[in-house]
């Protein structure tokens, strides 16, 4: 596949080195000459440098025969240029835009982006995408990571294994048969940090970051029994009144049970829009540093505090004063990968990372075969893709056991039907079904050629 990146940023990057790694022909176009320089370096990319809404600069890029053009650029503006241009002047098939503000998102506008208006196949809200995961992180407290699959059938949870954990040299053959009537698979370990797929008579040790797969309903004794007892999340303060702030806010109004959320937020006019905006939070104005302000805001007393102003230290220095004040829970926002190693020595419970949730939103729709959903985890380490069956796939048909699976896949839960259920030996893998499926970075290529299907379906 051809494919156009416009950006050569943080998510543009990524999912170049996602898609390069792939033996698809990628082009990278940013005005930073630097950053395209560093990207050709690293990576198998062609690179260009100038305006990507240019028409000279998409045809240098190739864009007469691009498959697929992918608008990530800093500006929203220039995204939905780039994808009239591309439609307009080359007829690029697909379009892939990330637009950042909420006045371009509003349902009410959708026809804005029909073929024959503003043709963007697919637009990308990072600010969405960050809140959706804060309310994932929200919806399994004790842990570091969390995601649902298979339409909320399926969680993946991130569990820290602390020195009390009752599995700790425990071989993960053994767990299966001291629990059997429990969904949990422990698809990932990261370990010395390398993040690895275990084998059945592996065993986990303290400190060990383990990503399990189960079923929605034992979620909370999956928890206990990796030593990680389920709480209730009651009373939330979030700092940060951007965008995010106030959709996790307004989300948390929503629930059928009663959440007490109050919102911090420094700048006074931001402030009072969230005031008017909300129903029953309490907006405080003020520096989310200060001492006094958290203690106003009953941060001591609180289940959980969300860091998730546009400021990365900000976030970090609010979680680890938040802890230090007595909240149960800090999770902070980091657009720096680099900074995400010291979320563990800083004692911040859980990090969220926009940039791997706008990749994995995009490689949801530009993978092979009917994907359906795909989560990056960690520094683009390994990803969980769920997808379905067809009968051009060479697993269907085929009982677990002689599936040849790479040794970084694991698969962690099929859907037949309605019902989701666990992925022993002797379950046969049919077409239609939906399964999901744990894949280091290097083998997601081996992933794909197993969902792969034929022409016709595309």
């Amino acid at each position: 596949m051809k494919i156009i990146i416009c950006g050569a940023g943080q998510v543009g990057w990524h999912i170049a080195r996602h898609l390069s790694g792939e033996r698809n022909d990628v082009t990278i176009i940013d005005t930073n000459a630097e950053l395209i320089r560093r990207a050709t370096d690293a990576l198998d990319v062609q690179g260009v440098t100038g305006f990507a809404s240019h028409p000279d600069v998409l045809d240098r890029a190739g864009a007469r025969d691009a498959d697929l053009i992918i608008a990530a650029t800093h500006s929203d503006e220039v995204n939905m240029v780039t994808c009239q241009v591309a439609h307009s002047v080359f007829q690029v098939p697909r379009k892939i835009a990330r637009l950042r503000s909420s006045a371009y998102l509003d349902a009410i506008w959708s026809d804005l982006y029909r073929t024959d208006h503003l043709p963007i196949d697919v637009v990308i809200s990072p600010e969405r995408e960050v809140a959706r995961a804060a309310l994932q992180r929200l919806s399994a407290p004790s842990t570091f990571d969390a995601e649902t699959f298979l339409n909320g059938k399926l969680h993946l949870l991130g569990i820290l294994l602390d020195p009390d954990s009752p599995v700790l040299n425990t071989p993960l053959r053994q767990l299966d048969e001291m629990f059997s009537s429990l969904s949990a698979i422990v698809a990932g370990v990261r370990r010395g940090g390398r993040l690895f797929a275990p084998e059945p008579g592996d065993q986990l040790f303290e400190g060990d970051q383990i990503y399990v797969f189960t079923l929605t309903e034992d979620v909370p004794r999956t928890l206990e029994v990796f030593g990680k007892p389920a709480e209730k999340q009651e009373s939330v303060v979030i700092i940060g009144a951007g965008n995010v702030g106030l959709s996790v806010a307004q989300s948390l109004e929503a629930r059928p049970e009663r959440v007490r959320v109050r919102l911090i937020e420094r700048d006074r006019a931001r402030a009072e829009d969230a005031a008017d905006a909300l129903n029953r939070t309490i907006v405080l104005n003020g520096d989310g540093l200060s001492a006094e302000l958290l203690e106003e805001a009953a941060v001591p007393r609180a289940d959980a505090v969300l860091a998730i102003t546009d400021d990365d230290k900000t976030n970090i220095l609010a979680a680890v004063r938040a802890k230090q004040a007595g909240a149960k829970l800090a999770i902070s926002l980091v657009n720096d990968p680099t900074l995400m190693t010291l979320m563990e020595p800083l004692d911040i419970d859980a990090f969220i990372n926009p940039r791997a949730s706008t990749v994995s939103t995009i490689l949801r729709h530009i993978r092979h075969g009917r994907v359906r959903d795909i989560y990056s985890i960690g520094d683009a380490e390994a990803e969980v893709i769920e997808a379905q069956v067809l009968s051009t796939s060479p697993i269907a048909g085929r009982p677990v056991r002689d599936i040849e699976f790479p040794e970084g896949v694991l698969l962690g839960a099929v859907q037949k039907g309605g019902r989701v259920v666990k992925p022993v030996g002797d379950l046969r893998v049919d077409e239609g079904d939906i399964i999901v499926i744990f894949a280091l970075a290097h083998d997601v290529p081996e992933v794909e050629r197993l969902l792969q299907v034929s022409i016709d379906f595309f």
